[in-house]
């Protein structure tokens, strides 16, 4: 029988925490963004009655292949800014109905709200990332500005945007060495622009929506955050970069293939010019 506080939990707690660095750092205006995160069911059990529903949500996917998987996700039309105040009104912890075509209800969404309306989306991205990654399971969306940006002044082929990423910070190649992925401009919300994201998400842990943002997953929050943070740093040094002027030196292709072998990571492969 569930006995702690559930506002006290490392998973509720997280949520409360990244939503308002998010926020903060100007990622998410507005309701714009949303998280979801695949929970343990035993360590759930700890602070919830598993089998008390509060209510049944309908939603436009089959989730089967989910079915039973429990989520913790923010609310449809819900300010990041509010989450850190009020996490039972902008968080919901959800699990996946045996029919996968609606969500059970288990604490959360107290004013009668929803799971944001992205949940197709990142259903069928976490359906992507599992079966290549047993250990990812959250799946992040925010409009990170300077990534944004970049979507109006670079090509959007996805070798050319990765190797200025790869080029602008040393780190980049290290944290996200398959690349970024890039789709064409969809409108959010439907059936289309998740299945176009979860096909990038088979290859790629960052995905970017031109003109909207981006897409990161990762094994737990603090990854998928510091993966569109690593990112988003390499978008703003590119934005400095263009505003200096004439590029006079880079990161060449044969030290990132040496930062690659010092670290122990593989260039997605046919990216590097040696």
């Amino acid at each position: 029988m569930a006995n702690l506080n559930i506002l006290e939990a490392p998973f509720v707690l997280e949520m409360m925490e990244t939503t308002n660095n998010m926020y903060r750092l100007g990622w998410d205006e507005r309701n714009g963004g949303n998280i979801s995160y695949l929970l343990d069911e035993a360590l759930v059990a700890n602070y919830l009655d598993l089998s008390n529903v509060l209510r049944e949500i309908p939603i436009p996917f089959d989730g089967l292949e989910l079915a039973g998987k429990i989520f913790i996700v923010t609310g449809s039309g819900e300010y990041f800014k509010n989450v850190i105040n009020n996490p039972e009104r902008c968080l919901g912890i959800i699990r996946i109905s045996e029919t996968g075509k609606s969500v059970e209800l288990l604490w959360g969404f107290s004013t009668g709200g929803v799971p944001t309306s992205e949940l197709p989306s990142h259903l069928m991205s976490h359906i992507s990332r599992l079966s290549v990654d047993p250990e990812n399971r959250v799946v992040m969306h925010c409009h990170a500005s300077h990534l944004l940006a970049m979507t109006f002044t670079h090509p959007l082929d996805e070798r050319a945007f990765t190797r200025t990423m790869w080029q602008m910070c040393t780190e980049c190649l290290v944290v996200f060495p398959e690349g970024v992925g890039i789709i064409p401009w969809l409108v959010p919300g439907t059936t289309e622009i998740g299945q176009a994201t979860s096909n990038k998400m088979k290859e790629n842990r960052l995905v970017l929506w031109p003109h909207h943002g981006v897409y990161g997953a990762g094994k737990d929050l603090d990854e998928a955050f510091g993966l569109i943070e690593t990112a988003e740093k390499a978008a703003q040094i590119f934005t400095y970069v263009r505003a200096q002027g004439e590029i006079l030196q880079t990161i060449t292709d044969e030290q990132l293939a040496a930062l690659g072998e010092a670290f122990k990571v593989t260039p997605r492969e046919g990216y590097l010019e040696v």
